[in-house]
Order: structure tokens, then C-alpha cells, then sequence
């Protein structure tokens, strides 16, 4: 009787437990049993890694084979257990030693040919075994980088099960052809996934990017954009066709500041569970942007799927911007599945095959028509629809949505002195990119040794007792609430607002222009704002 056993990981949502991959062989007839409740794709790896050993050079054990997967409460899927099972499966026949391979965390598919090919979920797989004290890992060789990312594991990368039999008996290592230039590589196939994400993409370098300075006018529009970036605030522009809504959203990522190592991490991780990791490009360092459709459903957004829940919009989004477009047109139910993780930063999903937890810290910015045809608000345009139907349009964005949206701008159209006049452009990318990273280095320290970053993640009442603003630079705020056009977490979300205006303008604390500046862009009243008060946000003479 023969007993060996091995490691790999299972992933759930974005978080993995490792798996212990144990092979017993016993006298008897030749068979292959698989148990640990493993899905269809794990099923069908017993004919995988018979084959696969098979043409690595290997003898294939004619005995009762019992393969199990420990614990086997969780569940497991996908091609990612063919490496582990194979190499369990050679330590119980004593092929190679199973001491060696005891406490060796294995992550790979395998081809009928012995070559491991990648698979996705390679950087929260091994995050996975670092936590739990693992300090080995053996990962296919184009994802090897990705598995470096993380501190403190060695990481072995290997391109077939030769290579990985050899290295674990002390023999020669055998060299494996590699992919002749200009040929496709088929082991990247797995990768990446059509599909698989929602409107997303990588931002590009600010430099090669869109740059803000090509926005004619919309001078408020800006200041909320900037504002937006340097406080994580949530923004609604509102206006007709034409006036530059989806513009201003498409340079947004360029503002935002690059990601943490931490962020980058994160954003890595579900990037990689999502199959939208672009191959020779183990880490993602730029802010995503996604832009789903409006037909995208609840599902999409949030995540969904059979099985167990994969990542939706609002996690591809995680630590950068999800661009709602025609945000009327979205479906009401898909809209308030967003409240949750607006308010948490995490979107827990229950589906029959489990409860997920995925990340969903994001910068959200809507852009809406204000009715049906969009000429509702141009004067002398011709817009013929009912005051019931623009009520019902404008009734789709709830008010309990919207009262988590910080900065409320309606955007005018642009006049023609801003669009043909070119010597009054405005800042652009990197200036404005430049103030917002150095405001979020003020918000830094000010909140160091906090759980929070920027200003949209400070608890209301922290800054009503912890950081107070100036004495009476809350009067107009406390008006408003007074006469009902505030509610208490509309005051919280002011408050925030007019903290990140302040570190905009430099200063210690919000005053009463920083306030009013805020209660603005909320309300879209104006508020008398003094000239120079706030100079230099969004462009502001």
C-alpha cells in the first residue's frame, strides 16, 4: 500500500483554502476514484493526469487508485488540482519521495501531452498559502510572476511534468522546446477569457491617455471631477446629449492617483480570478474602469453566476471607476443592488453552491439625460415629453441611490466661445493628476493610523467629533437640513466633501467657502461661493 499527499488551493470568490491532495493505492482493480466534492471540470482531470503522466515518461500504477481532496466540506472546481493530484498520485507509487512533496503547494492544469498550462486565480491562490504557512509553491511557468508577487514563498515555475519529476527526484532536468517567435502560444489560451468581464479594462498611462484639457468649458463639471478623485466622492452629471458627460468620464482614471502596493494587490487578485489578467503583466498598478452596458443585469453587476458567485462590475471595479452611462435606463433592481457596497466597500453574494465575499471599494460616476429625449433642460429645443414621463424617467435613479452620490452637477451645454476658443483650455490630465495626489497625501496623514484613506470612507460621526471644521462654517449645512434638503448622512456626506475641498485649497480645515463650495456641488444650488476662495480647483481662476 502506497500514501502520499500534496497541496493546492480552492478559490472561493477571491479568497482560496488550501486543499490537501491525498493518493492512497491499494491492491486490487486497476481504478481512479476521485472524492472531496469535486465539480465537473475536477471530475474530468482523472483522465488528464493519467494521460499526462503517462507521456511525461512515467508508469502509470495498475492498482485501486483513491485520489481524495481535504476538507471535503468546501468545494472545488476548475483545472487548477491537475498538478497536485498528478505529483500525490507519483509520491504513492513511490515515483519520487513523498516527504518531498508533503508540504509543496501545487497550482497548474495539465495537457495530455505532460505541459502545464496556466490557469486563472494564481495571485489570491498563493496569498492563500502564504496565510496559512506555506512557504513552497509550484506554479506553471507563465504565471510564475504573478506568483512572485507575493513576499516570503519560493516559487518554482515549470513548463511541463517532466521538468517537475525531475526536480523533485534530483535528476537531470530536461528542456522543453520553447514557443518558436512569432507563433502563437497556446498556454496563454486559459488566461484570459472572452467575456468574462463587463465593459472593464486596465487604465492606460495618463500620458498616452485622454487628456482633460480636450473638455471646451464645463468648469463645474471639472471641479466635481477633481473633487471626485481626490476624495473617492461618487458623481452624478446630469444634462442633455452632447454635453460632454461621457467625455469627462473617460479621463477620470487618468486623475486618479496609482494604486497602492496593497491596492495593486487587490485589484491583481480579481483581475485574475476574472480571466482579464493581460499575459506579461503580473500586476495591475493603474486605477480599472468599467463601463457595462445598460442591459447589464443585477447578476452582472454585482456577481453572480452558477455555482459559486463569480466577480461582477462593482469587484472588476474594485479600487477604480465603474462608469454607469444612460443610468436611467439601467433596470431599478440592478441600480439598488448597488446601495450595500456604496456604503460597505464589499458586495457579499449568496448563491446556492455558497456566500461570497468579494471586494467593491469604487469610485462611482453616473451620467443621465434629464428626460427621455434629453432636450428636457435646452431652451427653444422642441422637447415633447409629458411632465409625467420625465417625472418617471428621473423617478428611476431612487432616492436612496442617490443620496449615497456626493457630488449632484448639471451639466450645461457647452457655449461657442468655450468650444472654438483653444487659448482658454483647461488644466490638464497631469496638472489636475497632481493636485489630486497631493490633496490625498494631506487626507493620508491626516488619517494615519485610521482604518480609512481617503475622506469618502470617514465615519459622519468622526468628523463631527474628531476633526471639526471652522467655528460657523456649517451654518448654510445646517439649514438645509432644518428646511429638509438634507438628510443626516446628505450633512455626513457635505462634511466629507468640504474636507476634501479644503485639502485641495490646503488648508488645515474646511471654512465656510469649502462648505458652501460643497453644499453646491450636492444640491446644484449655487451658494455665492467668493471669488478666490477656492481658487485653482477644477481649473477655477
Amino acid at each position: 500500500m502506497g500514501f502520499a499527499r500534496a497541496c493546492s488551493v480552492a478559490l472561493v470568490g477571491v479568497e482560496g483554502v488550501v486543499v490537501e491532495v491525498q493518493a492512497d493505492l491499494e491492491p486490487g482493480v486497476a481504478a481512479f476514484t476521485l472524492v472531496g466534492l469535486p465539480d465537473k471540470s475536477l471530475v474530468e482531470s482523472r483522465d488528464r493526469v493519467r494521460a499526462a503522466v503517462v507521456n511525461s515518461g512515467a508508469e502509470w500504477p495498475q492498482k485501486k487508485l483513491t485520489v481524495g481532496l481535504s476538507p471535503a466540506s468546501v468545494p472545488k472546481g476548475g483545472s487548477g488540482f491537475d498538478l497536485a493530484v498528478a505529483v500525490a498520485v507519483l509520491g504513492a507509487a513511490e515515483r519520487i519521495d513523498p516527504r518531498q512533496i508533503a508540504d509543496l503547494v501545487l497550482i497548474g492544469e495539465l495537457g495530455l501531452d505532460g505541459r502545464v498550462r496556466p490557469v486563472r486565480g494564481v495571485l489570491p491562490a498563493v496569498l492563500a498559502a502564504a496565510e496559512a504557512g506555506y512557504e513552497q509553491v509550484v506554479v506553471p511557468e507563465e504565471t510564475a510572476g504573478e506568483a512572485s508577487l507575493v513576499p516570503g514563498i519560493s516559487v518554482l515555475g515549470v513548463r511541463s511534468l517532466r521538468q517537475l519529476i525531475a526536480v523533485l527526484a534530483d535528476e537531470p532536468v530536461p528542456d522543453e522546446e520553447p514557443v518558436e517567435e512569432g507563433r502563437p502560444d497556446p498556454m496563454l489560451a486559459g488566461l484570459m477569457v472572452p467575456g468574462a468581464g463587463i465593459g472593464t479594462g486596465l487604465a492606460a498611462d495618463p500620458a498616452g491617455g485622454p487628456d482633460l484639457a480636450d473638455v471646451a468649458g464645463q468648469h463645474t463639471a471639472r471641479t466635481g471631477l477633481e473633487v471626485a478623485a481626490a476624495g473617492g466622492h461618487h458623481l452624478l452629471l446630469s444634462g442633455p446629449p452632447g454635453a460632454g458627460k461621457t467625455m469627462l468620464a473617460e479621463r477620470l482614471p487618468g486623475v486618479l492617483p496609482p494604486l497602492t502596493r496593497r491596492e495593486s494587490l487587490e485589484v491583481t487578485a480579481v483581475h485574475s480570478v476574472a480571466g482579464l489578467l493581460p499575459p506579461g503583466q503580473p500586476l495591475v498598478r493603474t486605477p480599472p474602469y468599467c463601463a457595462p452596458h445598460h442591459s447589464a443585469t443585477m447578476q452582472s453587476l454585482v456577481g453572480g453566476g452558477n455555482g459559486l458567485p463569480k466577480p461582477g462590475a462593482v469587484s472588476l471595479a474594485h479600487r477604480g471607476l465603474l462608469f454607469l452611462d444612460e443610468a436611467p435606463e439601467f433596470s431599478g433592481k440592478a441600480l439598488d443592488a448597488l446601495r450595500q457596497p456604496l456604503e460597505s466597500g464589499h458586495v457579499v453574494v449568496a448563491r446556492s453552491g455558497g456566500v461570497v465575499r468579494l471586494p467593491a471599494r469604487f469610485l462611482m460616476m453616473l451620467a443621465a439625460n434629464p428626460c427621455p429625449c434629453g432636450r428636457h433642460t435646452l431652451h427653444g429645443a422642441g422637447c415633447d415629453c409629458p411632465a409625467s414621463a420625465i417625472r418617471r424617467y428621473q423617478a428611476r435613479l431612487s432616492g436612496p441611490l442617490l443620496d449615497r452620490v456626493d457630488l449632484r452637477i448639471e451639466v450645461e451645454p457647452v457655449s461657442r466661445s468655450d468650444l472654438l476658443d483653444q487659448g482658454r483650455r483647461g488644466d490638464s490630465t497631469a496638472v489636475v493628476a497632481d493636485r489630486v495626489r497631493e490633496a490625498r497625501a494631506r487626507a493620508a496623514a491626516r488619517l494615519d493610523g485610521t482604518p480609512w484613506s481617503v475622506n469618502s470612507e470617514v465615519p459622519g460621526h468622526e468628523l463631527r467629533t474628531r476633526w471639526t471644521v471652522s467655528p460657523g462654517a456649517l451654518a448654510a449645512a445646517e439649514r438645509d437640513v432644518d428646511r429638509g434638503l438634507l438628510t443626516a448622512r446628505g450633512l455626513d456626506r457635505v462634511l466629507r466633501v468640504a474636507w476634501t475641498i479644503a485639502d485641495l485649497a490646503g488648508r488645515d480645515r474646511p471654512e465656510a467657502p469649502d462648505v458652501a463650495l460643497a453644499l453646491e456641488l450636492r444640491t446644484g444650488i449655487a451658494r455665492g461661493v467668493p471669488a478666490g476662495a477656492v481658487a485653482g480647483i477644477g481649473g477655477r481662476p
